[in-house]
């Protein structure tokens, strides 16, 4: 326990300590993802891409809200160790275990039965939608393995240890491009065996993570007697995660909706984009690495009462995400076609998703003060506020600016991607009068008398 004690020590050691093993599990989960393009890319079809680019941004949406949600586990157990109350952090594990197998059997079931419509909805090309709607079904069908996948990561970083769920991902991502290259490039079997090869490489990296919490020593018991819905410990869930999950559900669909206008453009522009969305998970890992952290280092240290240490986390982590970010946007900005290639050989397909990633390396620097900024209001338990702003950037600007330039844009991918980095603008500008008005007000300690 005291290894993972976040609350005493240098913040720029023990942060980078915290986060480089959230960065490797990333970029290994990016490559997770990048692994069934790349390798459908070199052995599939167009179609086959494209199905891959528009299901798997379903899945992902669906997924984000799982994750989203189970920040509310990540903050509440987090503020639970910071206080030197671990029988509580406990029971708060044991009825999110509950929860979150009931959403994960409710989202199998919808995507089971709701695939075509789901591929509909999409406006997935003719030539795809077949293969899209195989895929959604395929990996629709393994949601309950998918969050218990992402839950037992966010319960180890809310305990403060990153390295466990780095090890899990490890694991999934090896037996993934096993998967891949044995159902797509040997068996010929496209998308379909994409998403099959990632529904079997999350359940193996499950049953490992199962036998590893058994030999690990964690700061409680976890008896079977916690493992119920209780009333207040669900509360204490809801009400920290559930802002963060309709904010990321929504803001989600935004993106969606910006690839359902790419996709009346054609199989090729479809296919650019979902190039670029694989390029942009790694081009984004640093900024995203450092929100996961600093939520579960400011949840720490705002529940042990420093909310000093919690705000000189949020300027360290915002200065080295930004050193990362200008190399990031000249590599992406400059030379986004040798990005590109990495996913695809069609040369049309590669101009189509460099043009999009364009608008995302302008993006680049502005995510290293957001992603900073959302991850301290996590952790302070200001959820409500990183749903507003989430809203706020999706509805009032990234959608009407993607309509836009669609019109007025002459089919650039560019112009429409370039509604992204606009609606950030004004998120970090929200973020930047909360942390003033937030700072001015008295420490919240609601959640400290909560049970």
């Amino acid at each position: 326990m005291n290894n993972n004690d976040l609350t005493s020590g240098p913040i720029l050691s023990k942060l980078l300590r915290f986060m480089l093993p959230v960065l490797f599990a990333m970029f290994l989960q990016a490559m997770y993802g990048a692994v069934d393009l790349l390798v459908v890319g070199q052995f599939g079809t167009t179609a086959d891409v494209s199905a891959v680019s528009t299901g798997s941004q379903i899945i992902m949406t669906i997924t984000n809200l799982i994750v989203s949600f189970s920040m509310g586990i990540t903050v509440a157990v987090g503020q639970r160790i910071g206080q030197k109350r671990p029988e509580e952090a406990a029971r708060i594990i044991g009825t999110g275990l509950v929860m979150f197998a009931s959403a994960g059997i409710l989202f199998t079931a919808i995507s089971l039965a709701g695939a075509p419509l789901l591929a509909k909805m999409m406006q997935a090309p003719e030539e795809a939608f077949s293969l899209t709607a195989g895929y959604i079904r395929i990996c629709g069908g393994g949601f309950v393995v998918i969050t218990a996948y992402n839950l037992l990561g966010s319960i180890f970083r809310g305990l403060g240890d990153s390295r466990t769920p780095l090890i899990a991902v490890g694991i999934a991502c090896v037996f993934n491009i096993i998967g891949d290259l044995l159902f797509v490039a040997v068996f010929g079997l496209g998308a379909p065996g994409a998403a099959l090869a990632t529904v079997m490489a999350q359940l193996i990296s499950v049953a490992v993570s199962f036998v590893m919490i058994r030999h690990t020593a964690l700061p409680f018991e976890l008896h079977r007697e916690y493992i119920r819905l209780k009333k207040n410990y669900a509360s204490v869930i809801v009400r920290i995660g559930s802002p963060i999950a309709l904010q990321d559900l929504l803001v989600g669909i935004s993106f969606l909706v910006i690839l359902a206008i790419v996709n009346r453009l054609g199989v090729t522009a479809s296919a650019g984009v979902g190039v670029a969305e694989k390029v942009c998970v790694f081009i984004m890992l640093v900024p995203i690495s450092f929100m996961q952290a600093m939520t579960a280092f400011v949840a720490q240290n705002h529940g042990a009462g420093k909310p000093e240490r919690a705000k000189q986390a949020l300027k360290t982590g915002i200065a080295v995400s930004l050193a990362f970010a200008v190399v990031m946007f000249l590599l992406t900005f400059f030379r986004g076609d040798l990005l590109a290639s990495v996913f695809s050989d069609d040369p049309d397909t590669v101009r189509a998703g460099w043009d999009y990633l364009k608008a995302y390396a302008i993006d680049c620097l502005n995510t290293c003060f957001l992603f900073c900024f959302i991850g301290y209001f996590n952790g302070i338990g200001k959820t409500g506020f990183v749903m507003l702003q989430g809203l706020c950037g999706a509805f009032l600007v990234r959608i009407p600016v993607a309509f836009l330039m669609q019109k007025i844009g002459g089919g650039s991918l560019f112009l429409i991607g370039m509604s992204i980095p606009c609606s950030t603008i004004l998120q970090i500008i929200m973020c930047f009068a909360a942390y003033y008005i937030f700072s001015r007000q008295k420490p919240d300690t609601t959640l400290r008398s909560v049970d």
